[in-house]
């Protein structure tokens, strides 16, 4: 018999045996709408995961197409497949896709349908609340497996308005905002989340999408599921609870879109809501245009940065690279003339070791490895 999660569970419980998991992200994984599949398979505390379901790359490694690096984590062209190659049913199937519309197609249900008949639990991050489909919401019930949607927010009674008080909080809050979404901002911010622990200094991550809270973020909210007058109260909530949780010396918050985007807002409740120390910027140089808008125009890092920084009472202290389309020498000749131009230190967060994105934070904040230094004495 699979394991269950609690049914009315509103943040996951970190637990000895992580619950199984399959992703589902037909026709997209390595692509720009497959970002949620892309991140857990890089990442999953929540979550272990067996398997990725893409047709496309039946057969492979998962981190072979990904990264080019093999993780073990193979990648089926069916569910029955991937059901098949286990020991028993995996607890979960993931859907791992952030497709333009957050709707689910008539294939995808199908998929979710019988991922449910099979006893899996169900976890998505759509805008379409699956438990709210009455098909989706009856069959789950009749199998007794649970529906967890990501985006779907508490009731707007129990949620919470900014009031300033985070500017008491003493922890280094660092964004990591980006040229435009689903970009790369939260795989920066776990790796350089992961540096910044293994050096000594303790650090959290507060989530703000859907990919995050699945891979097992502690604090965080689905900024793009709440409404705008609650937005930055909510995040407030998080990074207060991340700091008198943790007692952490930094605080990253992941960012979403872009302060420039005008399609989205989500960044400007994120710097208003955080009221950030300092913003790391990601970047993508070979993408001419914003994700799932044509004839939008990317903007350059330097125009970006004179939006952050006047928009914020922050300062950017560095640019990561998103190097999709790009070869290694483009990767080497691009951080060259970057770092030239802006003047800052600039790295790719996942070509380059995680030592450089650590050099970027202690060369803005060298106090912070002098503070770890007295702590182990």
């Amino acid at each position: 018999m699979s394991r269950r999660e609690p049914k009315h569970a509103t943040s996951f419980t970190q637990v000895s045996a992580p619950p199984s998991a399959v992703v589902y992200c037909e026709g997209n994984f390595a692509q720009i709408d497959g970002k949620t599949a892309n991140g857990l398979v890089r990442h999953s505390e929540a979550y272990r995961i067996l398997s990725v379901i893409d047709s496309t790359y039946s057969g492979q490694d998962s981190g072979s197409v990904l990264d080019d690096t093999v993780n073990h984590t193979p990648i089926f062209g069916d569910l029955d497949t991937a059901v098949t190659h286990e020991a028993a049913v995996p607890d979960t199937l993931i859907y791992g896709m952030a497709p333009s519309t957050g709707r689910l197609s008539t294939a995808d249900r199908g998929v979710v349908l019988q991922a449910i008949e099979l006893g899996m639990n169900i976890v998505s991050g759509l805008h379409e609340y699956l438990s709210d489909d009455r098909e989706i919401a009856k069959a789950a019930l009749g199998r007794n497996v649970t529906i967890r949607d990501i985006r779907k927010p508490k009731p707007s009674k129990d949620m919470r308005l900014f009031d300033g008080s985070v500017a008491g909080v003493k922890a280094l809050r660092i964004a990591i905002l980006g040229t435009d979404c689903a970009i790369g901002k939260r795989t920066t911010a776990t790796v350089l989340a992961r540096a910044l622990n293994a050096k000594g200094i303790k650090t959290v991550l507060v989530g703000t999408g859907q990919t995050g809270l699945m891979q097992g973020a502690k604090y965080g909210i689905a900024m793009d599921a709440v409404p705008p007058q609650f937005c930055c109260g909510e995040l407030e909530g998080a990074i207060i609870a991340a700091s008198e949780g943790e007692q952490p010396d930094v605080i990253l918050i992941e960012g979403q879109g872009a302060l420039s985007h005008p399609a989205f807002c989500t960044s400007a409740f994120i710097l208003r809501g955080s009221q950030p120390d300092a913003v790391i910027l990601q970047h993508a140089p070979k993408r001419a245009h914003r994700c799932d808008f044509p004839n939008m125009p990317m903007p350059s890092p330097s125009s970006e940065i004179a939006l952050i920084e006047a928009f914020a009472d922050t300062k950017v202290i560095g640019v990561t690279l998103n190097h999709e389309g790009m070869s290694e020498a483009e990767i080497t000749d691009t951080i060259v003339a970057q770092t030239r131009k802006l003047g800052l230190p600039v790295t790719d967060a996942l070509a380059r070791p995680a030592s450089h994105l650590l050099a970027m934070v202690v060369a803005a904040y060298p106090g912070l490895t002098q503070r770890t230094s007295v702590a182990a004495i």
